[in-house]
């Protein structure tokens, strides 16, 4: 019996069989560093500088404010070292390690700071299956494994040279490269639309409720006319509190801290009232609707609107409120129901809080649909990480 070690994925594209092969980084392509370039270099135009910064906030769907050598430096540091080109590859060295980029075109317009390690593209493997590989939860582990600890951590051009990786033939490597590089786009897209959406709310809960000192919304649904009313929140909702609940039995009623739901017990504070969710101590800023049945723990209010008040409209109006600055403690934020009923509001009649409270309703139902999306995508996106590669 045979006692080599077979090298297969669990999962593989159709068409493609045989053992991958265990290279290291080092034996496909030159790796290598820059020349540091201090802070007193940069300039407001001329050569966009990129920084392991960069690279961190390109990963994570951010943007940094660029900075810039000039050209003349620019043209310096490639005589030295040659120029970034499409498919190359930069790795972070220090501080947030590992973290990986890929150059996206030809155009001359990058520089690179020591932090970061630059692999050049290779005709011996696809970048974009590199650049994959260096996202998995595999090397991740080893990185873990290798990498200095202390301060500051740092990933070494010798480490990098050094890292295994398996390969499976170049055309193999084009599809699992596709298959993330569609992947990837697919999760930005998802993102983006969640960004716009939440874009959208928050300027609508800015335009659809009066300002200071105003009596009307700038934005408003058609057929409402006429000044909103000054109310305090003790005239809007009844403040109730939490209570422990180490003293239930299991059951399917949930139970609520300020981070959400807990766990389930077997007996329920309100048991045929809605109601909103506001810190009293600890994370206070952070309101959310309550359908009952349920119970709240000692740390966290429950707001039962009284009548002729929405709840979905008063959910609204505790989103508009800055509840941070209500905070009476010098240590854990914290809320009083004093403070909390003193606060003052404005209000319009029944039927325009309906309207409004369905419209912000509706735009969190679809919030929460696109989140639920993204975050499959993002699951699928792990799980095939560890499936797709060795």
């Amino acid at each position: 019996m045979s006692d080599k070690k077979v090298r297969v994925p669990q999962i593989r594209f159709a068409g493609f069989t045989g053992d991958w092969e265990e290279r290291k980084v080092g034996e496909l392509s030159n790796v290598a560093s820059a020349s540091r370039v201090h802070k007193e270099e940069w300039t407001t135009t001329g050569v966009p500088f990129f920084r392991s910064s960069d690279v961190v906030s390109a990963y994570k769907g951010n943007e940094n404010q660029k900075a810039f050598i000039s050209f003349k430096l620019y043209e310096q540091l490639v005589s030295n070292s040659g120029r970034l080109e499409k498919d190359d590859i930069l790795i972070t060295g220090g501080g947030s390690i590992g973290i990986p980029y890929i150059v996206p075109n030809d155009e001359p317009l990058y520089s690179k700071d020591a932090d970061l390690i630059w692999i050049k593209s290779s005709d011996k493997f696809n970048s974009r299956y590199l650049y994959t590989y260096f996202t998995t939860p595999g090397f991740r582990k080893y990185l873990s494994a290798i990498s200095h600890i202390g301060t500051i951590s740092h990933y070494t051009i010798e480490q990098v040279k050094g890292t295994p990786i398996c390969l499976p033939s170049v055309d193999e490597q084009d599809e699992i490269g596709l298959y993330f590089t569609q992947l990837d786009n697919l999760i930005t897209l998802q993102q983006r639309q969640l960004d716009k959406l939440a874009i959208v709310k928050k300027t609508m809960l800015e335009k659809m409720f009066p300002k200071d000192g105003a009596n009307v919304p700038e934005i408003r649904f058609a057929g409402f006319t006429g000044a909103w009313e000054q109310r305090k929140v003790d005239n809007v909702v009844d403040v109730r509190s939490g209570r422990d609940y180490k003293h239930l039995s299991s059951g399917v009623i949930p139970v609520y801290g300020t981070g959400g739901y807990m766990l389930s017990v077997n007996e329920a504070l309100s048991y045929d009232e809605d109601a909103i969710g506001i810190g009293r101590k600890g994370t206070i800023d952070k309101p959310y609707i309550l359908r009952a049945p349920f119970w709240t723990v000692d740390t966290l209010f429950y707001t039962v609107p009284r009548e002729e008040y929405d709840l979905n409209f008063v959910f609204d109006i505790f989103q508009n409120i800055d509840w941070k600055k209500k905070d009476e403690s010098t240590g854990v934020p914290s809320l009083s129901k004093t403070v909390i009923n003193s606060i003052v509001v404005r209000i319009p009649g029944y039927r325009e809080q309906k309207t409004i409270g369905n419209y912000f309703a509706q735009l969190d139902n679809l919030i929460t649909l696109h989140q639920r999306q993204l975050n499959t995508l993002k699951t699928l996106k792990q799980s095939l990480l560890q499936q797709l590669f060795i």
